[in-house]
């Protein structure tokens, strides 16, 4: 290979690049347009053989230095550059992209939501009539603890607030999996989900009351639920759109339908986890706390709700609803 040659053959690829380099580390990505970042892409491919050929050529130390200089700018600028885009992306969805999705969603999210607010009202009033349909739903260990000893159970998390912590977050992704998991089975372990968990509530909600435990009992649920629950209506409703596309797939083939509000779906659960994720370290270190008066955890909840619903209500132009 004549070196001298090639070196002059190649070194308006290595200048080009270098300008586009040094505009992009002054001004930034928006300083280029379209086709520069073609270009940009193009040359860092062909400048990067152009470095493997000098260290095999021997073409000389100071070009194989400038060359790995070039390159490894080149390199930053471009992976670090999709980085931050994917940074921006991320950044982009939760604050505009998730509220959008959750409010194209909001007919198969309130049809969660109700199914879990009746069974929990039906619950309530069967149980407060019937206590013996307590002990179908209730551990006879739990009832013992509030009926007998008028104790609340949340005490046992105090002392091992981080195990405890990572297991409700694990707990609560499950249960979301499987609320959404369940829309394949046209809809009816999603139900199922939803309904179990509105008796569980229901029921849980009458024998505090019974044995007036009622006011620390839902001092402990607020904070924490006011993430927790909505976040599992949210999975829920993804679970629905999944049935929705089985059951009523319209003007598509099932399999685009389901494609379609798969997609949907998986938007919803992807903002779905972040809440666990909060609610779950609510649950394991500030809503059993006993240092925190009960006044102050039906504040926090409330401040948590209120936030979340000014959240999920909040529009842009070009995210259509």
């Amino acid at each position: 290979m004549n070196i001298q040659r090639w070196i002059g053959r190649r070194q308006t690829s290595w200048n080009t690049l270098d300008d586009l380099l040094k505009k992009l580390e002054k001004r930034g990505l928006k300083s280029l347009k379209a086709d520069e970042i073609r270009q940009l892409a193009s040359l860092y491919r062909s400048v990067s053989a152009d470095l493997a050929r000098a260290k095999t050529n021997q073409v000389g130390e100071m070009i194989v230095r400038d060359l790995q200089t070039l390159t490894t700018r080149a390199y930053s600028q471009i992976y670090q550059g999709s980085r931050r885009q994917e940074w921006r992306s991320l950044l982009e969805f939760y604050g505009w992209g998730f509220p959008a999705v959750v409010q194209r969603s909001r007919g198969y999210i309130a049809l969660a939501t109700g199914m879990f607010v009746f069974a929990g009202l039906v619950a309530w009033w069967i149980a407060w009539h019937d206590p013996s349909f307590i002990e179908l739903i209730v551990p006879a260990s739990l009832i013992e603890q509030v009926r007998d000893r008028g104790e609340l159970w949340m005490g046992a998390i105090v002392g091992i607030e981080p195990f405890a912590s990572s297991s409700i977050m694990i707990n609560n992704i499950q249960v979301s999996f499987g609320a959404v998991a369940g829309g394949i089975t046209a809809g009816l372990f999603t139900a199922y989900i939803m309904l179990i968990n509105g008796i569980l509530i229901g029921t849980i909600g009458t024998l505090v009351g019974q044995n007036n435990l009622a006011f620390p009992f839902w001092a402990f649920v607020f904070p924490h639920g006011s993430l927790e629950l909505p976040a599992i209506f949210l999975a829920g409703g993804a679970g629905f759109l999944l049935a929705r596309a089985i059951l009523f797939p319209g003007k598509y083939r099932r399999v685009d339908a389901l494609k379609f509000y798969g997609i949907q779906a998986a938007q919803l659960l992807f903002g779905v986890v972040p809440m666990l994720v909060i609610a779950g370290i609510i649950e394991g270190f500030f809503s059993p706390n006993p240092n925190v008066p009960d006044i102050i955890k039906y504040v926090v909840g409330t401040g948590l709700f209120v936030s979340l619903v000014w959240y999920l209500g909040r529009k842009r132009q070009g995210y259509e609803t």
